[in-house]
């Protein structure tokens, strides 16, 4: 059956049971039994999660300009998912959702933000003789938290914080305990979190005491402004003088139902060049920090001799504009917001690259099966394994990203639509001709069949999925609105600098 015929109709049920075709990947359970032999030991598992970093900011994957050395080093000796996403987002706070979807493997639609009634991520291993441990950011609430976890340190509950000032807590006895504010920059403090953790892993397991094979989930606030990495990070950045982004706008061309908020607030309107440049400085300078507490995790792994038993997941909840498309933030749904880095390594798992879709909540099931873990019932994602093992006969072959109420698309192999229903506007993309995403083919003749054929995919996916937005809206608001010198005022966090900067 050819997968694109079968959703050119506008059958519902049809467009359901050509996604489920597409998607079907086949399980362990369906694969011959063979000879069971000795079971290796479970792996450790290490989660490292960054907040906002676009996919195209680690050097080994292209970008010369940022400096990158510890992802390099993952990359060298893992599996780079080249076509990685988030599944869009129900809230403005993109990562909220994003988080909850990693820690159950459902989509948003499926799952609540607060994970209240859905099997987790650290709860299935724990159960299954893991030890489990959190450092970091956790935006989904208290509550959660506790659902999740019964240990960790350095935790901070919210979205986003001074990175010099970020206060935090430690789980014990069921309950957050010793608030405080910590003294350290955020990506050092949790680096400092783990690396410890880990220190006492390896001495129980060298003395005796335990034996069990842990999972860490270290979430950073890093990349994630406000964007003030230490001065020496930025000034390396500010020397480069580095160029636009290619697809910079003063301002983005229409009104997509999110351009005022907090993200977007963080830079006047008409964006500058100098803005940008700077912006981008800053933000590149949060990652090259970050990059540094990678290593110094990494290297605290090879030091205890837990590397080669250890499953390191690098990640991001999502990505970010910082000038391209005139946009600041992750509200939209342009590659450079959706796609995000995932590189995966481990005992197993080879070095190499695939450039199948895949997103985010795919490594919950992922990371149970490495850990022998029995799967529940529901779940969206797709376990990764067959990609680098070489076992995979089908695999998505579309991806859909759904944002709120107010935007829809879906990408192929080669071309993307995306769909703002509240003001009646679609763009089309050729993202092999047109990889920034720039040229609009959504009015041209000779792209008619394909927008069609792609609008016909969109409503299997909403449909598979039980999304019931509508694609368009019988009283469109207007399309266009220019937003020079709107009003802005700087939330808490932003440090004084950064406000005489961008917004006295």
């Amino acid at each position: 059956m050819n997968g694109y015929a079968a959703l050119s109709g506008r059958s519902p049920t049809l467009a359901a049971a050509a996604l489920a075709f597409l998607s079907c990947l086949p399980r362990a359970a369906d694969e011959p039994a063979g000879v069971p032999g000795p079971q290796p030991p479970q792996p450790n598992i290490l989660f490292l999660f960054a907040d906002d970093q676009r996919a195209d900011t680690i050097r080994a994957w292209g970008n010369e300009l940022i400096d990158t050395p510890n992802l390099d080093r993952l990359v060298a000796d893992g599996w780079s998912f080249r076509r990685n996403y988030v599944f869009g987002s129900n809230s403005g706070a993109v990562c909220v959702p994003s988080r909850a979807m990693v820690l159950t493997g459902r989509s948003w639609m499926r799952s609540p933000n607060d994970m209240e009634g859905v099997p987790t991520l650290p709860r299935l291993l724990e159960a299954a003789g893991y030890r489990t441990f959190i450092t970091g950011k956790w935006h989904n609430g208290e509550e959660a938290l506790l659902r999740a976890f019964d240990r960790g340190t350095a935790i901070y509950l919210g979205g986003m914080a001074d990175h010099i000032q970020t206060e935090v807590q430690d789980i014990d006895n069921g309950g957050m305990v010793r608030r405080r504010v910590g003294e350290r920059f955020s990506s050092e403090l949790f680096a400092d979190a783990v690396i410890e953790f880990l220190d006492e892993q390896a001495g129980a397991e060298a003395s005796g005491e335990s034996a069990q094979p842990f999972f860490a989930y270290v979430p950073f606030t890093a990349p994630h402004d406000p964007r003030q990495p230490p001065p020496e990070y930025r000034e390396r950045y500010y020397e480069r003088n580095l160029p636009l982004p290619p697809n910079y706008m003063p301002q983005h061309p229409f009104d997509n139902g999110a351009l005022i908020l907090r993200d977007e607030n963080l830079a006047a309107w008409p964006r500058t060049e100098d803005v940008i440049r700077d912006q981008v400085a800053e933000y590149y300078g949060l990652i090259t920090h970050l990059d540094e507490q990678v290593g110094r995790i990494l290297d605290a792994l090879d030091e205890n001799g837990q590397a080669q038993n250890t499953i390191v997941v690098y990640a991001a909840d999502h990505g970010l504009a910082v000038g391209s498309h005139g946009l600041l933030g992750k509200q939209n749904l342009y590659e450079h917001s959706m796609r995000c880095p995932l590189i995966v390594r481990g005992p197993g798992i080879p070095h190499g690259t695939t450039y199948a879709f895949t997103y985010l909540y795919d490594l919950f099931p992922t990371l149970l099966t490495a850990g022998r873990v029995e799967m529940p019932p529901g779940i969206d994602g797709r376990d990764l394994a067959p990609l680098w093992s070489g076992g995979a006969q089908t695999w998505r072959r579309s991806v859909f990203l759904p944002y709120r109420d107010v935007m829809r698309a879906v990408r192929d192999d080669r071309y993307k639509l995306i769909v703002y229903p509240l003001v009646n506007h679609r763009q089309l993309f050729d993202l092999s001709e047109d990889p920034d995403e720039l040229e609009n083919l959504i009015a041209d003749p000779d792209h008619a069949e394909t927008a069609a054929r792609l609008e016909a995919l969109l409503e299997g996916w909403q449909t598979a999925m039980g999304d019931t937005v509508p694609l368009s809206v019988s009283d469109p608001a207007p399309l266009h609105r220019d937003l020079t010198a709107t009003e802005r005022e700087p939330d808490r966090w932003q440090p004084d600098w950064i406000v005489k900067k961008y917004f006295d």
